[in-house]
């Protein structure tokens, strides 16, 4: 079977998957988180999410073999696939050969220059996605990296574990609430797409994912002064989930502060015996704003 044959059909089958795998002589590495889907349902759902026609442009981190980038080439005015194993590059040149408007980049997403790039690959489009099937150890990592950068993004939709992705769209008062709900929330609003299960890829991982949208937004929905220190009083929060706020916080502020901010609290109309996990991303800015007031930084 020639490249050109590979190309000819849709890579997302169980029968496709491995042939294409037996053809390169492909072995999967645990270390890198490889997993390839092989349902186009959930392809089409991925896509669908993220709202793509051909004046927009779509980012893939993680391409593996194929499956998603095609899609995405249908859909998009240009796409750019960034892979981290240099093994699969050949495989995607096959793939994906024709397709013109596809750049497969060889690269590790958290080190390279992610504003240079876009500024290279995504001049004239009307708005840029990623889209992507993401490795689930470096999921919070490479989605933090897309959000505090600032990007140009519109959505950033991708399939991850799926307790990670509840936890980003948690609302306060659960468990799967926490400083990674918040810090999604402020950047964007969160919308799970499906669940998808462990049985629909190869190898199969051990716990099922899910699609999640993350809608980014023009600004954040609260007023923060230093977002640095919004996140530290966010963190300090949840440092003990059992413990309360003002526990939690007298390690932040100091012990001999403890009476001094616990009366700061309620100033701020929060109750110092709540735990981080009830709080709103307004309180959690309230209190922020709050402390770089008394000069607890």
């Amino acid at each position: 079977m020639s490249g050109n044959d590979i190309k000819a059909i849709e890579v997302a089958t169980p029968k496709r998957t491995k042939e294409i795998i037996a053809k390169y002589g492909f072995s999967f590495k645990k270390s890198l988180g490889q997993n390839f889907l092989i349902d186009q349902n959930i392809l089409h759902k991925i896509v669908n999410a993220a709202g793509l026609d051909k004046t927009k442009g779509a980012l893939e981190i993680g391409p593996g073999i194929g499956a998603l980038t095609q899609h995405l080439a249908a859909a998009a005015g240009t796409v750019t696939a960034i892979e981290i194993d240099n093994r699969l590059i050949p495989i995607l040149g096959d793939i994906l050969a024709g397709e013109e408007h596809v750049e497969v980049v060889h690269g590790d997403v958290l080190k390279l220059d992610l504003k240079k790039l876009f500024e290279e690959r995504f001049e004239g489009v009307t708005g840029v996605s990623v889209v992507a099937n993401l490795p689930y150890y470096v999921t919070t990592p490479i989605l933090m990296k897309l959000l505090e950068e600032r990007l140009p993004l519109e959505n950033i939709v991708v399939m991850i574990q799926k307790e990670v992705a509840e936890r980003m769209a948690a609302k306060p008062g659960g468990k799967e609430y926490g400083s990674l709900s918040v810090a999604v929330q402020y950047y964007c609003e969160p919308q799970l797409v499906c669940i998808v299960p462990h049985t629909v890829f190869i190898p199969q991982p051990n716990v099922d994912s899910a699609v999640i949208k993350l809608a980014v937004r023009e600004k954040p929905p609260v007023e923060v002064e230093d977002e640095a220190h919004f996140f530290r009083i966010v963190q300090a929060s949840f440092a003990q989930r059992r413990k309360t706020l003002a526990n939690n916080l007298t390690a932040f502020v100091g012990k001999e502060r403890r009476e001094e901010m616990t009366q700061l609290l309620i100033s701020c109309e929060i109750d110092p015996v709540r735990r981080g996990e009830t709080l709103s991303l307004d309180e959690f800015a309230r209190i922020s704003r709050a402390f770089l007031a008394a000069g607890w930084r």
